[in-house]
């Protein structure tokens, strides 16, 4: 079946990574590094657990909650700050603790420039992204892409099929015609699973290359 639409995630893929962003929070507020590993490692195992089957995550997951809506992000907020010290052993304050943490995204211009190039080459193009509750540059969105999906908007979150379906039914594509760009390998797995063509993003320019391999466009 031809490709003919290109889905891709927003942070880490159309922004700077999440980890240049993470450091940059825990020097600012003077947060004890090893005590945020050691508690973001555990729930984010629970969320994402890289075995590449779809039922990653169960109910009580609070990143799942946080993504597909069913946490508010000020409580994500409130319970993340409880298990956090700064280095001199002090609270760490919970409000606007995400904004603090994704204040250092930067957007990616040649992945934008790539997204957009898709575009203006006729493919059908879609944002999915799982949402912290944080802030989105949605004013550069409606030159960029044909429909766009935020998890908590929608009470679903990937790597569950039906939020790739819903972003599918979305472009009037079917699964198997569409690209999906990630920086998450389970991610990827699941919309592999669903017939998609998976890139696991690791580098703009890498990723602007594949896609032209894949769509046959002079991207690169």
């Amino acid at each position: 079946m031809t490709l003919r639409a290109v889905i891709t995630d927003w942070g880490g893929v159309l922004t700077s990574p999440l980890n240049e962003a993470v450091a940059a929070w825990l020097a600012a507020d003077q947060i004890d590094v090893e005590a945020y590993k050691r508690v973001m490692r555990a729930w984010f195992q629970g969320a994402y657990n890289g075995d590449a089957t779809l039922a990653v995550a169960g109910p009580g997951n609070l990143i799942h909650q946080l993504e597909d809506g069913s946490l508010a992000p000020a409580e994500f907020e409130r319970l993340l700050s409880l298990e956090l010290r700064t280095v001199t052993g002090g609270v760490v304050p919970p409000e606007g603790l995400l904004d603090r943490m994704f204040a250092e995204f930067a957007p990616v211009e040649h992945m934008y420039e790539t997204i957009l190039a898709c575009r203006a080459a006729g493919l059908r193009t879609a944002l999915l992204s799982n949402s912290w509750g944080n802030t989105y540059p949605r004013e550069r969105w409606a030159a960029m892409f044909d429909a766009v999906v935020i998890s908590g908007e929608v009470r679903m979150r990937k790597p569950a099929p039906e939020i790739f379906d819903h972003a599918v039914t979305l472009l009037e594509v079917d699964a198997a015609e569409c690209v999906f760009i990630d920086d998450i390998p389970a991610n990827i797995a699941a919309a592999e699973q669903l017939g998609m063509v998976g890139v696991l993003h690791t580098d703009p320019v890498e990723t602007r290359a594949r896609l032209g391999e894949l769509f046959a466009l002079p991207l690169a």
